[in-house]
C-alpha cells in the first residue's frame, strides 16, 4: 500500500466584529475551511487562540478572547472536528497582530487563530 502523506499543518484566522464573539458570515466560511482541512487527515492538535484589540480593560479583553476561542471551537466540533484534539488559549490584548496604543479599535487584532497540526 502507498501511504498518503499527512496534510500540511496550516493556520486559519477568524476575525470578529468589535466587542463581539459571534461568528460573522465571513468568519463561518473560515471555520468551515478549517474544519474541512482538519477532516482531511487525522489532526493531532487543533489549537485555537482568542485575541482582542486594546479597547476595553485588559481583564475584560481576556474574557472576550476566551469567548472567541470557545465560539470557534464549538463551531469546529459541530462540523465534525474531534473535540479530543481541540485545545484553547486566550491572549486578550497581549499578542497583537498590529501593535497599537491602549484603547485603539484595530480590526486585525480582533481574531482567533486556528492552528491545525497533523
Amino acid at each position: 500500500t502507498v501511504r498518503q502523506p499527512a496534510p500540511a499543518a496550516e493556520q486559519f484566522v477568524v476575525y470578529f466584529d468589535w466587542d463581539r464573539s459571534d461568528l460573522t458570515a465571513e468568519a463561518r466560511n473560515v471555520v468551515t475551511a478549517a474544519a474541512n482541512h482538519a477532516r482531511s487527515g487525522s489532526p493531532t492538535r487543533v489549537l485555537i487562540v482568542g485575541h482582542t484589540d486594546t479597547s476595553g480593560s485588559a481583564q475584560y479583553n481576556l474574557g472576550l478572547s476566551q469567548r472567541r476561542a470557545r465560539t470557534v471551537a464549538d463551531a469546529l466540533v459541530a462540523q465534525g472536528v474531534s473535540g479530543g484534539v481541540v485545545q484553547l488559549d486566550a491572549r486578550g490584548e497581549t499578542d497583537l497582530a498590529r501593535p497599537t496604543a491602549d484603547g485603539v479599535r484595530e480590526p486585525l487584532n480582533r481574531r482567533a487563530t486556528i492552528d491545525i497540526n497533523f
